[in-house]
């Protein structure tokens, strides 16, 4: 009885240690809740069962509580009798990057001559080349969204 029970996928066996668990755990979640979601949380720790995760705020606790059953199921298909049976969130402001701004194809867009008067009097290349691509995104921005004109 005692050898079945050991054997029982639901227990993890004696010889991984919470470390191995917590580790295992770590290279689950981004598998289980998604690559975006897992760069907005954050796996904090493993204790007797549960894992813990830091949430951004309460509006990302309450959806990820909700979403739970679904998440430990996910996480039992990677990590089958090492996985969690609970989750646990903490409310923490976690540093984000920045998204990407979505770069437009900007470089082909004539400078109106004022600014690129401006540019040209830039002697360093490296500076010049830089304004002159801020300036060609900042007008990509602005002709999309002026009123009246064709995006």
């Amino acid at each position: 009885m005692a050898l079945r029970k050991a054997l029982h996928p639901g227990n993890p066996p004696a010889f991984f240690s919470e470390a191995t668990a917590l580790a295992l755990c770590r290279a689950a979640w981004p598998l289980a809740v998604g690559a975006r979601l897992a760069g907005r949380t954050e796996v904090l720790g493993l204790d007797h069962g549960m894992l813990l995760v830091a949430v951004p705020d309460g509006r990302w606790r309450r959806i990820l509580h909700r979403l739970q059953r679904e998440i430990l199921n996910r996480m039992w298909a990677v990590a089958g009798g090492l996985a969690p049976r609970k989750l646990g969130f903490v409310e923490r402001p976690t540093v984000m990057p920045e998204p990407e701004p979505a770069r437009v194809a900007a470089t082909a867009l004539p400078l109106p001559e004022l600014v690129q008067s401006a540019a040209d009097s830039i002697a360093d290349a490296e500076l010049r080349a830089g304004f002159e691509e801020s300036a060609r995104r900042y007008m990509a921005r602005t002709r999309k969204t002026s009123p009246g004109t064709k995006a």
